[in-house]
């Protein structure tokens, strides 16, 4: 398909919501294939993760953008500073909101206190947004159009879509929505590019992710994978070396397991998922090293596409 002509269209859309309100999940439905890693460990997304979704003869970018916030260490700065510049560049701006939290008597806890602040900055900034209601499969319908009322009459969204980014439903329409949003203008990324992230660095999400997965109560926030080493040998197959660097040794111990076991098992997982994502057979090897206070290093920042906050 000729991404060229006249009559292509391709812009940016920014998809903010709160920590596991399900953005990055509704990223990898639109795209059609995993770009962001999904746990249910909070704030696990913490660069600006593009994926790229084509409709017809439109092309949208969409930025999974880390979760926003209270910041209270300097990475978190780091990413609530992300997702915010991900929506100064946007075309059009989702707010991802997990609907049955904000249903709660509450009004949703921490959940409805990071909308909350997501709303005041849109009011703050001019910036108007699509309000999308997530995992409407697991509230009534009464209590969804409670939630809807409420939100939408903050004034700061111009549609509303009810979703299940996890089952689907819905998403054909907001997709729809997104296309008449976008820009006349001829498409930046080939027809089958799913992401403008490295293969490096989503390498390293994918490991991220196993990691949490699979340690998510016992592994510290304090944790990050770094591609090593990407060789592609002579039968096709890529030789992937990557780091899992903790900040104690009580913490390498964890991911070690016993005898190895653990890292063992993240290792298959996360072998597994690259070899799909890079259409090659994959042999990854795993190091656990201790960092102490890695999340003051500028270099780590750069090495996750973020900038380092200073003080």
């Amino acid at each position: 398909m000729s991404a060229t002509g006249s009559d292509t269209a391709c812009g940016f859309v920014a998809v903010l919501g709160a920590p596991n309100a399900g953005k990055s999940t509704l990223v990898n439905r639109l795209v059609g294939s995993k770009v962001s890693i999904v746990t249910h460990k909070v704030q696990t997304t913490r660069t600006r993760v593009r994926g790229v979704a084509i409709s017809g003869r439109t092309q949208i970018v969409l930025v999974d953008t880390p979760g926003i916030f209270a910041p209270r260490r300097r990475l978190d700065r780091a990413m609530v500073a992300a997702a915010w510049e991900g929506a100064a560049e946007a075309d059009a701006v989702l707010v991802v909101v997990d609907a049955p939290r904000l249903a709660v008597k509450d009004g949703g806890g921490k959940s409805g206190e990071d909308t909350q602040r997501i709303i005041a900055g849109l009011r703050e900034s001019g910036t108007k947004a699509v309000l999308v209601l997530n995992k409407i499969d697991a509230m009534p319908r009464e209590e969804l159009l409670a939630v809807t009322e409420k939100l939408f009459d903050e004034e700061v969204f111009t549609d509303t879509f009810m979703i299940s980014s996890e089952q689907g439903d819905g998403v054909e329409d907001l997709m729809a929505h997104l296309v008449t949003r976008m820009p006349k203008g001829p498409w930046l990324y080939p027809e089958d590019q799913a992401a403008d992230i490295t293969s490096r660095l989503l390498a390293a999400e994918v490991t991220r992710e196993k990691l949490f997965l699979r340690l998510h109560q016992e592994l510290p926030y304090a944790s990050t994978v770094e591609t090593e080493s990407w060789r592609v040998l002579k039968d096709g197959s890529i030789r992937i070396e990557q780091i899992i660097f903790v900040e104690r040794d009580s913490q390498k111990a964890i991911v070690l397991g016993k005898r190895g076991h653990t890292v063992k098992e993240i290792g298959e997982a996360a072998r597994k998922d690259m070899a799909e994502m890079f259409g090659a057979k994959v042999h990854l090897f795993l190091h656990v090293k201790v960092r102490e206070n890695w999340g003051d290093d500028p270099a780590r920042y750069r090495g996750m596409g973020l900038e380092f906050p200073k003080g």
